[in-house]
């Protein structure tokens, strides 16, 4: 049967949002996107569809990666291949390729994060030369009672800068949160952060403080939505604890993994 894999930038949005939706049916946690989702994700995680790649398999979309790029960093945005496509070796095929595109533009490292109970995919990138950094973990919140001081976003990282305890992940780095234009800031005397409201949901982007300002700051979030979250927040911040306090829960934990070239 024929089988190749071909540039992502073949597809426009649509067609990506469709195949990527496809590829993630059954998975652990389903992700559903549409056109808009894909140009955000392109956007502001520096997804490159040139370096990207889509399988193939007589004429029908079977598969994806997506590379992001920063200098010498790549980062997996998403890899996935549709139901019947499974255990046919496809994922490693376009884990191997992104791969040679990450060298051949000059990437000395590739990040990507992974479900911890998804061993089947942990197991074939270690193959691949993966190796665990740190867990992550996914946080959400039902609303509380507090408020927060709303600033400028800019105002907000620069004390999250100065006060940052451990690297961001892809997602949430300055290069990512700087090209979010609807981003907002909320500071507490002692911690800052900058947010994200995308209909009744406030996604934290980047957190910095203490556990007491932390709480507080939390909690004056939840007052622009009804729930509050943050993507893979490292194990062991002091936010977690401070969701925990109000109320929080972990809804996914993840692996970060890296590929030393």
């Amino acid at each position: 049967m024929s089988f190749e894999l071909r540039s992502a930038e073949r597809l426009d949005d649509d067609a990506l949002a469709e195949l990527f939706t496809a590829a993630y049916e059954g998975y652990l946690v389903p992700f559903v996107i549409d056109a808009a989702g894909v140009r955000f994700m392109t956007d502001a995680y520096d997804l490159d569809r040139g370096a990207s790649r889509v399988a193939v398999r007589n004429g029908e979309h079977v598969g994806l990666a997506n590379l992001g790029l920063r200098g010498s960093d790549a980062w997996v945005g998403g890899i996935g291949v549709v139901t019947g496509e499974r255990r046919r070796g496809t994922g490693k095929a376009l884990m191997n390729a992104l791969r040679e595109e990450a060298r051949f533009r000059g990437v000395e490292r590739i990040w990507l994060e992974v479900i911890a109970e998804n061993v089947q995919a942990i197991s074939l990138y270690k193959r691949l030369g993966y190796r665990q950094v740190r867990s992550l973990e996914v946080w959400s919140l039902p609303r509380a009672a507090g408020e927060a001081r709303v600033v400028d976003p800019a105002e907000a990282q620069a004390w999250i800068r100065a006060n940052r305890t451990e690297r961001e992940p892809w997602q949430r780095t300055d290069a990512s949160v700087e090209k979010i234009t609807d981003a907002r800031g909320l500071l507490v005397d002692g911690a800052a952060a900058v947010v994200r409201v995308a209909g009744p949901r406030v996604w934290i982007l980047q957190v910095e403080g203490s556990s007491d300002p932390l709480r507080r700051l939390l909690a004056g979030a939840s007052s622009l939505g009804e729930t509050v979250g943050v993507l893979n927040l490292p194990t062991g911040h002091p936010a977690g604890a401070a969701f925990a306090a109000l109320g929080g829960r972990v809804d996914i934990r993840q692996h970060e993994m890296l590929l030393q070239l």
